[in-house]
């Protein structure tokens, strides 16, 4: 079997804040004067196929994840986490990423609404130039959050469309409705700013239409419920929406059982698109290499199905026409590498 850790990937669902390095966040939070976050590093509870989640629902991991965010306050701080990420991102093969960030939630939280996004842009644009990792950006907003917070990151998204920003997003608790939003995501589309929702991930088929209808998403960040209605099984197939699956997240969140458990082969046995991802990496442990091992490892996937996941991963990315064919060409040689004996 060939080595994952060389295997050309394209990462699309990550977001940043939950990639902080446990030291890196000591430290920032101790220059800044707040409350280091306790680390939970090393534990694998809910993660590695075992029974329970890490977290007990959605509010506790989001709760915890506060804490993270509060810690970064200064310029600086954005653009080492990109940079750091970027460092990351190489460490596991991955050649191109889209990576989420919640700027306006961060601007107005710190009285800047720029810099922060304008921070991580300098650190991913370092952390190009020194990794080789091609990294855009994808801003999110909370589903729980005012409309006029989404229209500054549909500005934000718009002003910086040629610095590194691909699209943008709603994420957060499905129970919240993503209609009132409609408008800014028919603006997005028009300014041809790309759409990609969490939809389908805590809750039903409802919030997957949704979030194709009136969210107009080009992509779905998880939408493993998708199989409870074959017929939205058969729109999203003949429409070739991929899913961005995180199958450690979902475990680690309560919202499967185990690894074993995960749907992902139903997902690609049903003729979706599915992509690899890791969601929440510092919360489950898990790189995006370990995603794919673990995939291969719980379902048997040989080396032709890893480099399908990559290949599915490419052309879902808003990536150029050429960086996809040229990462296409990547992985067709891994493929064509020797294995280990």
């Amino acid at each position: 079997m060939r080595n994952l850790a060389t295997l050309p990937k394209a990462h699309l669902h990550v977001h940043l804040e939950s990639t902080v390095r446990w030291d890196t966040l000591a430290e920032i939070a101790t220059a800044n004067g707040v409350p280091v976050p306790v680390s939970d590093e090393g534990s694998d509870e809910g993660s590695d196929g075992g029974s329970g989640g890490r977290f007990a629902g959605f509010r506790a991991f989001a709760d915890r994840n506060s804490l993270v965010r509060q810690c970064l306050r200064r310029p600086g701080d954005f653009r080492r986490i990109a940079r750091e990420f970027c460092a990351g991102e190489a460490a596991q093969g991955t050649r191109y990423a889209e990576v989420t960030f919640t700027a306006a939630a961060h601007g107005e939280r710190l009285g800047d609404p720029a810099m922060p996004l304008l921070a991580v842009l300098e650190g991913l644009a370092e952390g190009r130039a020194e990794h080789g990792v091609e990294c855009r950006v994808i801003l999110d907003h909370s589903r729980r959050r005012s409309v006029e917070r989404a229209r500054r990151t549909l500005g934000l998204a718009v002003a910086h469309a040629g610095d590194g920003v691909v699209g943008i997003g709603v994420a957060g608790e499905e129970s919240h409705s993503l209609a009132p939003f409609a408008e800014i995501f028919r603006e997005a589309r028009e300014a041809g700013v790309r759409v990609a929702h969490h939809a389908g991930e805590m809750e039903g088929p409802a919030s997957i239409r949704e979030a194709l209808g009136p969210g107009r998403a080009e992509r779905l960040g998880h939408g493993i419920r998708v199989l409870d209605d074959p017929d939205l099984v058969a729109e999203i197939r003949e429409r070739g929406v991929a899913l961005e699956v995180c199958p450690s997240s979902n475990v680690a969140l309560g919202l499967v059982p185990s690894l074993a458990e995960h749907p992902l082969p139903r997902l690609r046995e049903a003729g979706l698109t599915v992509t690899l991802n890791t969601d929440i990496p510092t919360a489950t442990g898990a790189t995006l290499t370990d995603e794919y091992a673990r995939a291969r490892a719980a379902f048997g996937y040989d080396d032709d199905v890893m480099a399908d996941l990559a290949r599915a991963s490419v052309r879902a990315s808003f990536a150029p026409p050429s960086v996809q064919a040229r990462l296409e060409g990547e992985i067709d040689a891994w493929l064509a590498s020797a294995g280990t004996p």
